[in-house]
């Protein structure tokens, strides 16, 4: 089986998803979620990456990351990983890897997908049948996006900010995003890119990505892909991701 891709491509964002191994749960009682949050809010700041939008289910998590440095990412979810895995063993005397292997991640073209990743990650509790609104549900990122709510971990994306010049205008217009039920082609086709480790973006997103970092996007059957290269975008340039 083929290595899932890696996206080393600083100021692009990713849709980053981890699970428990074999599905078992990774968060046992509410201390535990606000442990890996500040396990993140630590690592995020020592390794240069931003969050926008996040949701701690009871067996996974969905983080929306914007990396400074091309290893950011990779840096951030390993640190939490051995932080929070230590914790959790500690806790409940247990033993052994809590996450499955490798995080998966897909890069997210801003302007056409962001805001839909956003409600895609937020909605995720609404769609498991736990809460009938996102708001009722303490452990992601919608009490800041929709209603300010302090929250140390998150940090808004330009796509955000160009909601409104305002914080109220701006949560306002992001509730708005949420009133007519996301469609299940989009919710399908953000799923599966992001467990294939692909490219969320139209056709010229994609190119220039693969122009990038010298490799494909699109799935292969066998073998292992060519390891990226690191190479910055130049993301000021008109029409370019």
């Amino acid at each position: 089986m083929p290595r899932q891709l890696r996206y080393r491509l600083p100021g692009v964002p990713q849709h980053v998803v981890q699970r428990g191994n074999n599905k078992q749960v990774t968060f046992f009682d509410e201390c535990d979620y606000r442990r890996y949050l500040e396990d993140l809010q630590e690592a995020c700041e020592k390794y240069d990456c931003d969050v926008h939008a996040y949701v701690l289910m009871t067996n996974h998590v969905h983080l929306l990351m914007t990396p400074q440095h091309e290893d950011s990412i990779a840096k951030v979810i390993q640190s939490v990983g051995r932080k929070y895995v230590r914790y959790i063993n500690g806790t409940y005397k247990r033993t052994g890897t809590l996450w499955e292997g490798r995080y998966k991640a897909s890069v997210i073209q801003s302007e056409m997908y962001l805001l839909r990743c956003y409600r895609y990650i937020e909605l995720n509790p609404v769609r498991a049948g736990m809460t009938e609104s996102p708001m009722d549900y303490k452990w992601s990122s919608y009490a800041y996006n929709g209603f300010n709510k302090k929250d140390e971990v998150v940090c808004a994306h330009e796509c955000y900010l160009k909601l409104g010049q305002a914080a109220d205008e701006r949560a306002t217009a992001y509730r708005e995003l949420f009133r007519h039920k996301m469609d299940n082609r989009l919710i399908n086709e953000i799923r599966d890119v992001t467990n294939q480790c692909r490219v969320l973006g139209n056709e010229r997103f994609r190119k220039e990505i693969e122009l990038a970092l010298d490799i494909k996007t699109t799935p292969v059957k066998q073998g292992r892909p060519k390891s990226p290269k690191g190479v910055r975008l130049d993301l000021k340039r008109p029409n370019q991701i």
